[in-house]
């Protein structure tokens, strides 16, 4: 037995090895990519500049474009990633369907929809409406995510995925519609609103909202990885982790309300970016594996690592305009959603 330990050691060390070599390659991306974001819009800043204002040493005019205007947006940015990319992880492993995702399965569209009713009836956004929204959020994808599971569940087989997908997909629609007739009813200022939030522009720009995200992510993510075994058991199956002793429906309830609470979270700060929770799972398990210990935290970084490139990108690349960041996300993940599409039912 001692001989058979020393023989798998090598292996072992040298996969553990490689998995901090991915995450330290991909924080060092985000550090970069961080400082190129510092540097992207209009008014652009010398690396000389940027380290003079970063130390303090900076004019009134460098100080609000990097402190006030860049930073808050790129922090945001590096926040949503991380919590899309988590929530879609953790829903991939619940319901055991590679395409799980919080913008296929409506709990986007749910949180979107309470946000579009919020600004209906109170169209001014405050101080206090940043830390209202994400609440809100929650709700409205936890409304939708609890119905498209309830329609997903049969007694005495559990959640079936194929039907997950497709409930999803038939919510979205309907929610949809619903959105429709309610910009119907509001004025242009509101429904220019709706539709910057609907294209996935990153529209909450201020440190306020910055803090309003903050505890979500800073509670929910040290929670989901707290359960990193319970996450590895589940995706067993159910009838596996009932033998190994899982309490089955409870664990995916309290992992379904933090996927929600995740995603609703970031969606009310962040606008409808979708594909952030399918692309990043499946690039973190190509490079690290199935072990959720190590999967979950390679996955919120690539999620941080998408959001902020396309950001980045959608502010460069048609300077002094820019593109929506849920629409670059969207270039790079509808094709790589259809490619799954298609794989999964070969």
């Amino acid at each position: 037995m001692g001989e058979y330990v020393r023989l798998k050691s090598p292996e072992e060390l040298a996969k553990r090895k490689r998995n901090i070599i991915v995450l330290i390659v991909l924080f060092v991306a985000i550090i970069l990519a961080f400082m190129a974001s510092m540097n992207t819009g209009f008014i652009r800043l010398s690396p000389s500049d940027l380290v003079n204002t970063l130390f303090g040493n900076g004019t009134a005019q460098q100080n609000l474009i990097l402190y006030e205007f860049r930073l808050p947006r790129i922090v945001i940015s590096v926040l949503i990633g991380a919590g899309l990319a988590l929530s879609g992880c953790v829903l991939q492993s619940v319901s055991r369907n590679a395409l799980a995702d919080a913008g296929i399965i409506g709990i986007n569209s749910g949180a979107g929809f309470m946000i579009l009713m919020y600004v209906a009836f109170f169209p001014t956004i405050t101080a206090v409406s940043a830390f209202v929204l994400p609440l809100l959020a929650w709700v409205g994808g936890g409304i939708a995510a609890l119905l498209v599971f309830v329609m997903s569940y049969r007694k005495h087989r559990g959640l079936s995925s194929n039907r997950l997908i497709l409930n999803g997909i038939a919510l979205n629609s309907g929610i949809s519609a619903a959105t429709i007739v309610i910009t119907l009813r509001i004025s242009p200022e509101q429904y220019q609103f709706v539709a910057t939030w609907m294209a996935g522009s990153i529209w909450g720009k201020d440190w306020k909202f910055v803090m309003a995200l903050l505890p979500f992510i800073c509670v929910l993510l040290p929670y989901v990885y707290f359960k990193s075994q319970t996450v590895n058991v589940l995706a067993l199956g159910n009838q596996l982790a009932t033998n190994l002793g899982a309490a089955v429906s409870r664990e995916q309830l309290l992992l379904l309300g933090a996927a929600v609470g995740l995603a609703g979270s970031c969606v009310a700060v962040s606008g409808s970016i979708g594909f952030v929770g399918l692309i990043a799972p499946h690039l973190a398990k190509r490079l690290v594996g199935q072990r959720y210990q190590i999967l979950l935290p390679t996955t919120v970084l690539a999620g941080s690592l998408l959001v902020l490139v396309a950001d980045t990108l959608g502010r460069w690349v048609f300077q002094p305009s820019e593109i929506p960041t849920g629409i670059v996300v969207a270039v790079i993940g509808a094709p790589y959603f259809l490619y799954l599409l298609v794989r999964s039912k070969g």
